[in-house]
């Protein structure tokens, strides 16, 4: 009786922890005793049990064999998806390898659309929070972005233009964050750079608002040139983000600063109230298993509007001069050359590395003319060619002649 009680309670706590079979999304339908299909059908039940590696000799030699059948392209795809399921940093490397070769070989079909949209899950599964590596989150919003615009029809394009928004979200918060550190650190040409490339590449961010905020205190901190730069911020929190508690805050701004106040769009009044009301707040105790979570948070990320379809690029901080123009009076000319034909103290004065320790440069003349340097060496120089103007070359010039001279004198007295 114990036995039997124990066995029954292995037996839940093994269909609970997922020890179950999971099915396979793309199995083939036709009833049909075919060699390649039941070749085909032994990988999936493998797969679906967890033996992969099984799965995917079966696999092979399926496609190796049968490379006319009609069941190719779904055995490439079960490939692929054998890697995708084992995971691991391993197994997604190669389910990414895999499913491109898929899309290259069979770019027409619909299950082209679905690997693609496995691609971008790849990476998504491998994001990691705002303030860590991006790597992830980039490649994820390309790859995202690529079902939206190679199969834009395909039934995977709503769930991967979702899961674009959620990308962005997590990019987004990532900017904000370095946004917010510079502009508390009083560094404002970094914050305004930041918040700016973020405010117009991701207008969906759920904290737009308070970017635009960030951003236009930043321009006003920086001097009287950037004033319009700060009203256009302020402008946009009315006109973009009506429902934002800043809106008000924003409007007393631009009259202090005696700017015209823009009226409220109602396309993004419809969105946000849209977003207002469909938007989740988190539980009470996600921020502290936060902490242990790798993945970011994505609740926040918005449910409607068209995300952003290029990636996010550095931009020119607002500090840096641009290069003028004719509108703007700048420079229009043309840069020539010309060689230097007057004379400097470098080409009069004599080298100061052959002028003895202790000894001072000659002084100019009083007309602003460089003094001639002193050519004649001392009589001992002249004499014997041991004077400290002479350069190391003449130096032993001089005394092999010296040493040939006694080498004679040596011959003859002898």
């Amino acid at each position: 009786m114990f036995r039997a009680a124990v066995l029954a309670l292995a037996a839940l706590l093994a269909a609970s922890c997922g020890f179950r079979r999971k099915k396979y999304e793309n199995p083939i339908s036709t009833d049909t005793e075919q060699p390649d299909k039941v070749l085909f059908d032994k990988a999936i039940s493998d797969m679906e049990r967890g033996r992969y590696e099984v799965a995917r000799l079966t696999l092979q030699t399926l496609m190796n064999t049968y490379d006319t059948s009609e069941f190719l392209a779904k055995a490439k795809l079960a490939y692929a998806d054998s890697w995708y399921r084992e995971g691991g940093s391993h197994g997604l490397a190669q389910a990414e390898a895999e499913y491109k070769d898929f899309i290259l070989f069979y770019p027409t079909l619909e299950e082209a659309a679905e690997a693609q949209e496995k691609v971008c899950m790849i990476h998504y599964k491998q994001m990691e929070k705002p303030d860590r590596d991006m790597l992830h989150a980039m490649r994820a919003e390309e790859e995202c972005r690529n079902v939206l615009v190679q199969f834009p029809n395909s039934k995977f394009a709503p769930r991967a233009q979702q899961r674009l928004r959620e990308i962005q979200e997590v990019i987004a918060d990532g900017e904000f964050r370095r946004g917010d550190f510079y502009h508390n650190k009083g560094s404002y040409p970094a914050a305004s750079n930041r918040l700016e490339g973020l405010t117009n590449q991701y207008p969906l961010y759920s904290q737009a608002d308070v970017a635009n905020w960030m951003l236009g205190d930043s321009f006003e901190k920086m001097g009287a040139r950037f004033r319009d730069r700060a009203g256009a911020a302020y402008a946009r929190i009315v006109r973009e983000y009506p429902l934002s508690p800043l809106a008000d805050e924003a409007k007393k701004k631009l009259e202090r600063m005696e700017l015209p106040i823009p009226e409220a769009d109602p396309v993004a009044y419809a969105r946000m109230k849209y977003e207002l009301e469909n938007r989740k707040d988190p539980p009470m105790m996600s921020h502290f298993w936060g902490i242990f979570r790798k993945s970011p948070d994505v609740s926040q990320a918005a449910k409607s509007g068209e995300p952003a379809m290029t990636g996010l690029r550095p931009s020119v901080p607002p500090n840096v001069p641009v290069p003028g123009t004719t509108a703007t009076g700048g420079f229009t000319g043309d840069v020539t050359a010309q060689p230097v034909t007057d004379t400097s103290l470098l080409d009069t004065q004599p080298d100061a590395r052959n002028r003895p320790a202790g000894e001072t440069a000659a002084p100019q003349t009083g007309s602003g003319e460089a003094a001639q340097p002193n050519t004649q060496a001392p009589p001992q120089a002249q004499a014997d060619g041991s004077g400290p103007q002479l350069s190391a070359d003449k130096q032993r010039k001089a005394g092999k002649n010296k040493k040939k001279e006694n080498n004679n004198k040596t011959k003859k007295s002898e």
